[in-house]
């Protein structure tokens, strides 16, 4: 078993690394530019999230009314901040796959999904997940399901944003300081769930104990209730259980205690308390660990954690371009840098390049300059930073950085970078095709998967929360 200091560790790397990779400024600042003058769309575009409504096919379906909260609500989305918060795996931050988010509900004041109207955020499965784009639909409840090519199209119980809209709507983002629970943990007050010695572990794994019972009595309060039981997930087949009371007569804030750990099977009609809400706010947590800076941040995110900092329209980002690079080629140091568009050696003449390349060619042994410049361009040294960039679909980021150390006018070779990016351009094909409907549910299914499936309904013991 691991320990939470190793728990720990391993979630601010994967935290670090997604805030390095999985959102550019570039994408920040073309999404936020496109918003601020109306255009959510072309926001939308910009944050590579595909668009699958119809805001006239939904004025006829569900009224104009449902329509045009359903078009504020466009209109104040930020596709890049909802980018930058939704849920991602280890080990190397990408997007959840196969899950449906609901954003919003509309429809009665009935507490009952089947009657609700959601606004859903969806990605990809892991088969087809290149790009790491996201998609905007609506999900009208049960009936809906069969006709949807997504392989969960329900809205996930777990991992759902309708309560936090500070996580997607600029209308609501400077709510992130105080749901984050930063003026707590800065003040150092006690958590409002009593918790035993043996819970302090909880802390150090990130959890965020000291929102718990403000966030449960927040979804309670969604289905109605002002008081009962919260199940927090912690790990694939434990739940904790949390009783919340309801706030005081003199407005004294909601409380809440442990009631003890249980299976999940035993759960399965409490209700869950988001993913969000479960663990510390991970922006907060990387600044109080010091392994981010302010200016590193997306700027709605900046701006709420630190309103006392100045920030620009995008986050700082480092320039790829490289200076020349030194060699020790024969006894002296050689540089090699850009000419032209093409990597090459700058202190060798054009016929020394030209008889060092034809006895490569004849299986000779070439300058130690032309050898570092085939190195660079079979196995770059920062090979995993565009690996890293084209795994969360910045194609365009890990273009400019091969550009910026081989040129533009570069004609790859055979090698390592050479295959990462046919396969990249492979991969996008494969999601095109998922959204064209051409490749049906996902790969074809296993032997497993063909067994015959009891109906759950009638087994309690196999019913377990989404």
């Amino acid at each position: 078993m691991r320990s939470p200091a190793a728990t720990a560790d391993s979630r601010l790397s994967l935290l670090r690394r997604v805030r390095e990779y999985a959102v550019p400024p570039f994408m920040i600042e073309a999404a936020t530019v496109r918003r601020r003058v109306g255009d959510w769309a072309g926001a939308c575009a910009a944050a590579r999230v595909d668009v699958d409504l119809d805001l006239r096919a939904v004025a006829h379906c569900h009224g104009r009314e449902l329509a045009a909260r359903l078009r504020a609500d466009l209109r104040h989305l930020a596709p890049d901040l909802l980018r930058w918060h939704m849920p991602r795996i280890a080990p190397d931050g990408l997007l959840r796959p196969g899950l449906t988010v609901s954003l919003a509900r509309y429809g009665p004041a009935e507490h009952n999904d089947a009657k609700q109207v959601h606004l859903v955020a969806r990605t990809a499965p892991a088969w087809a997940d290149a790009g790491q784009r996201i998609s905007l639909a609506l999900w009208c409840g049960s009936r809906d399901e069969g006709d949807s090519p997504h392989p969960h199209a329900r809205p996930d119980r777990r991992f759902r944003l309708d309560l936090h809209r500070h996580l997607w709507d600029v209308r609501s983002a400077d709510e992130l300081r105080v749901r984050a629970g930063a003026p707590e943990l800065a003040a150092g007050t006690a958590t409002a769930i009593r918790l035993d010695p043996q819970w302090d572990a909880l802390r150090e794994c990130g959890y965020g104990v000291h929102r718990w019972a403000a966030e449960a009595a927040l979804l309670l309060h969604a289905v109605g209730q002002t008081s009962g039981t919260v199940a927090v997930r912690l790990g694939p087949r434990r739940r904790l259980l949390l009783d919340v009371a309801p706030a005081g007569a003199d407005r004294r804030p909601p409380t809440a205690r442990i009631a003890g750990a249980s299976r999940a099977g035993r759960v399965a009609g409490l209700p869950v308390l988001p993913d969000a809400a479960t663990w510390m706010a991970p922006d907060l947590e990387l600044l109080r660990h010091g392994l981010i800076e302010v200016d590193r941040l997306h700027p709605l995110v900046a701006s709420a954690l630190a309103p006392g900092h100045r920030v620009g329209l995008t986050p700082a980002s480092p320039d790829p371009a490289a200076a020349p690079r030194l060699v020790s080629c024969r006894g002296a140091w050689h540089r090699i840098g850009l000419v032209n568009g093409v990597l090459t050696s700058l202190d060798h003449d054009g016929a020394q390049i030209r008889r060092e390349e034809l006895l490569a060619a004849l299986t000779g042994t070439p300058l130690p300059c032309l050898q570092a410049i085939d190195e660079t361009h079979r196995r770059p040294e920062l090979l995993p930073d565009i690996r890293a960039r084209l795994d969360h679909g910045d194609t365009a980021g890990a273009l400019a950085t091969v550009e910026a150390l081989l040129g533009p006018n570069v004609l790859l070779r055979n090698g390592n970078l050479r295959e990462e990016l046919e396969n990249a351009a492979l991969r996008r094909i494969t999601y095109g095709l998922f959204r064209a409907g051409l490749t049906g549910h996902g790969p074809p299914p296993s032997f497993w998967n063909r067994r015959p499936k009891h109906d759950r309904r009638h087994h309690p013991r196999h019913t377990f929360p989404r």
